[in-house]
């Protein structure tokens, strides 16, 4: 058995776990730079709270509300510029995974100079601390080393991967979810739950981090008859959707993703459609081709993730998947082909056990989409 498993976030859930722990940012320095959104988490009150604890701590702030859904290069390099005017020591991010990535962006390039052409080609090795405060249930972005932006030279999304982005802190307060729409609510739980799977089917998982999948996903997977229903959202869906968004992002900080998410970016990119909604359109398929392949091989990945799914198939994860999508959107097979050819480079896809040709990836694209 091997494992290395490198985990530096201090995660904190609860109630009031800002305030609660402000001692806590206190030691990061005199002054944060806040990143967020426009206006979510001055409506879910992570904002109030987050400056509550700042001020009770004799802490100033300065506030960057400008991160867009899918944040730009401009963006990060514009939130560092921020930082370095304001002379802020620490930066404290506000929402779901666009602002906790721009944090990341912004926190390296504090520290570091470096030219936009060679972003996604620098190895980086310092940054300055981040705290990351979810208040969507998707990414995991708060527990790990990787910031994802839309990179319009190639024409898709593209990370920065350090150890030095794992956020110091994360605080995880479920009432800051409770406002979010019921879309919002299933398309973050998709990504999730495809972060915990894509997590069991790469060459990088281990025994601790399938035991973090399979705990995420069974997590998850109790949430879907409420999210597929009418009715309303309770607190205990929300934490729990919350905690198993964690644990995936703690899955993927060791394993990587595989074929789904370079396939999902192509969709973001050219077309708009919510990342975890992108890659929950590909999902039953891809992960079809991936139990085929495994009827010639050793490997048992797909029967343990139905398991953890507490299903008796595939065909039934595929109709709770359509019953969450609902109606799902169609291209021509000459755009399918695009974006088969786009999320063919991607080096994910050479992380997963069974390496997808870009034939591979275009049957998945036609079946599920075309």
């Amino acid at each position: 058995m091997k494992i290395n498993f490198f985990m530096p976030t201090r995660v904190i859930m609860g109630d009031d776990c800002i305030f609660n722990n402000r001692a806590l940012l206190k030691e990061l320095g005199k002054k944060a730079l806040i990143i967020s959104g426009k206006n979510s988490a001055r409506a879910n009150g992570s904002l109030a709270d987050m400056l509550r604890a700042l001020e009770a701590n004799g802490q100033s702030y300065f506030l960057y509300d400008k991160v867009m859904s899918n944040p730009t290069v401009d963006c990060i390099y514009e939130a560092a510029d921020a930082i370095k005017r304001e002379g802020c020591d620490f930066v404290a991010a506000l929402g779901g995974g666009s602002p906790m990535d721009a944090a990341k962006g912004a926190a390296v390039l504090a520290l570091n100079t470096v030219e936009k052409s060679s972003l996604f080609s620098t190895s980086f090795t310092m940054a300055l601390p981040i705290v990351a405060v979810p208040t969507t249930a998707g990414t995991g972005s708060e527990v790990t080393p990787t910031g994802v932006f839309t990179n319009d030279a190639a024409r898709t999304k593209t990370s920065v991967n350090t150890p030095a982005i794992f956020p110091r802190y994360a605080f995880l307060d479920a009432k800051y979810t409770l406002g979010l729409s019921r879309t919002i609510t299933i398309n973050t739980a998709i990504d999730a739950i495809t972060h915990a799977a894509e997590g069991m089917l790469s060459v990088k998982a281990s025994a601790l981090s399938d035991a973090l999948a399979k705990e995420s996903i069974a997590v998850i997977a109790e949430c879907f008859d409420c999210l597929i229903g009418d009715q309303n959202i309770s607190p205990d869906i929300r934490e729990k959707l919350l905690y198993g968004s964690m644990l995936a992002g703690m899955v993927i900080a060791h394993t990587g993703t595989t074929a789904v998410h370079p396939m999902g970016y192509t969709l973001t990119y050219n077309h708009n459609i919510d990342h975890g909604r992108a890659n929950g359109l590909i999902f039953a398929e891809y992960l079809k081709v991936i139990e085929e392949k495994e009827k010639t091989s050793n490997t048992t990945r797909i029967p343990e993730i139905v398991s953890a799914l507490g299903m008796k198939s595939l065909d039934e994860f595929a109709g709770v998947l359509d019953s969450l999508l609902g109606k799902k959107e169609h291209f021509e097979t000459a755009e399918l082909e695009r974006c088969a050819e786009q999320a063919s480079k991607a080096k994910n896809i050479a992380n997963c056990i069974f390496i997808l040709e870009k034939e591979d990836l275009l049957g998945i694209f036609k079946k599920s989409i075309g």
